[in-house]
């Protein structure tokens, strides 16, 4: 027996083991309460997850029934109701050919299954050399290792980067910083763009596998959209060479950005594409890898089996929950509301901060919007990165109850802060205000007088 002392000390390992959380007892709407009563309003929906808000009866009916019908059952051996409706659910809503779905346990694990998808799809089709992955500078992908590898964040790379999968990486999408001032905007979407097929070309375009984008980037550069015609373009290059393009909308799909899919307010169909987080609302842990009939095919024609696998693959509990998230979202039409809402929060946050001294812009897409936080708007310059203006603004939100989503590193990894926000699709108008009355209360509190 351990001594009293160490007896009432946690034995959680937490993200940050320089700090101590408040321990969260009870969520209801758009709402977490500590143990001493504070609510917090989840301005980010934790990670962009909580996309219905917390509480819901349904979905908790949803997975009570399902844990006393079915609690598991291993993909190896069956097949269960709830991820055959889910699946022919998202299958009716897909855009394109995108109808066979992977059901996974998060994100991470579902762009691992896009990629070796990717690879074996080649495989199968008696192309093995093409082992190349393409993606994008300041891209995040995941935590585990191959998604690590895919993502183009150097400071969540640099103490791994011994361990991971050889990954090229292109410029991001990013009008902000990267556009010239005498480019137009579809110039400059054309010139980055471009930057595919010359590596495509470099590399040897019988070489490379495939190349994964971000439609919205999120966590590393805070709700960057690409211009108009970037995508298409990299749609027909990607046609062009035979490279597969993966998606990843673990952040920005399921209606986050006022589409079901992220990817159709830039009208490109990839030929896979990855989600997680709002496809399970944080109510149980799921993420789904969706591919193009023609992959499926080359797997079912060739091998007939995806040489991967997870143990919780399609699990009945947690499949039952989105399927119930997702009847919700499509029923009581959740993505006109991430829309409309999405406009009336972007208009606050101009109003608020548009002329702020040290808001350099503000933007996104629905209910995904970010804002980069510069030293000086009139030269973009970031401020020094020993100031830690991300980590201070995070606890300066939370101190005055609003959860928000500050990240570092929005300039290559190193330079640069921004605030991501990604409420609840449920919230009402009149917590916009609450928003961003408690995001300037913070700013306050940071940035210079």
């Amino acid at each position: 027996m351990k001594p009293p002392e160490e007896q009432t000390m946690s034995s959680v390992f937490p993200r940050d083991t320089r700090i101590n959380l408040p321990k969260a007892i009870r969520a209801e709407g758009c709402y977490i309460y500590d143990e001493t009563g504070k609510a917090y309003f989840d301005g980010s929906g934790g990670a962009a997850v909580s996309c219905l808000g917390h509480g819901d009866p349904d979905i908790i009916s949803a997975i009570e029934k399902q844990a006393k019908t079915l609690a598991f059952a291993h993909t190896g051996f069956f097949t269960s109701e709830h991820s055959e409706k889910l699946a022919r659910l998202l299958a009716d809503y897909t855009p394109g050919e995108l109808n066979r779905i992977y059901f996974v346990s998060g994100g991470s694990e579902a762009i691992e299954a896009a990629l070796k998808l990717a690879r074996q799809y080649h495989v199968e089709n008696g192309q093995p050399e093409r082992r190349h992955l393409i993606s994008r500078k300041q891209s995040y992908h995941g935590n585990t290792l191959g998604a690590l590898g895919a993502g183009g964040n150097e400071m969540r790379r640099a103490q791994f980067q011994p361990l991971l999968i050889d990954v090229h990486h292109i410029a991001p999408c990013y009008e902000y910083i990267l556009r010239d001032e005498i480019e137009t905007s579809h110039d400059y979407g054309q010139r980055a763009a471009q930057e595919l097929e010359d590596e495509i070309l470099r590399l040897g375009p019988e070489t490379v596998m495939a190349f994964i984008a971000e439609p919205v980037v999120g966590a590393t550069l805070g709700a960057v959209t690409a211009v108009g015609g970037y995508f298409q373009r990299i749609r027909d290059i990607c046609d062009t060479y035979g490279v597969i393009l993966i998606l990843d909308e673990v952040m920005c799909g399921m209606g986050r950005t006022g589409y079901l899919f992220a990817c159709e307010a830039d009208q490109v169909v990839p030929d896979i594409v990855c989600i997680a987080k709002g496809l399970g609302a944080g109510y149980q842990p799921i993420g789904a890898m969706i591919c193009s009939e023609f992959i499926y095919d080359a797997i079912k024609t060739g091998s007939g089996i995806f040489q991967h696998g997870h143990t919780y693959l399609g699990h009945p509990v947690a499949t039952a929950a989105s399927y119930a998230v997702v009847n919700k979202i499509i029923n009581q039409n959740m993505v006109h509301c991430c829309n409309r809402l999405g406009v009336f929060l972007s208009d606050a946050l101009h109003d608020s901060f548009g002329q702020h001294p040290y808001i350099g812009d503000i933007r996104g897409r629905g209910l995904f919007l970010g804002l980069e936080i510069v030293s000086d708007r009139a030269t973009k310059k970031p401020f020094d990165p020993e100031l830690q203006v991300a980590r201070k603004l995070k606890m300066a939100a939370f101190e005055a109850g609003l959860i928000c989503y500050p990240m570092a590193g929005t300039r290559g990894g190193l330079l640069g802060d921004h605030i991501l926000l990604a409420p609840p699709f449920i919230m009402q108008d009149s917590q916009i205000s609450e928003i961003t009355y408690k995001l300037e209360k913070a700013l306050k509190s940071v940035l210079p007088a």
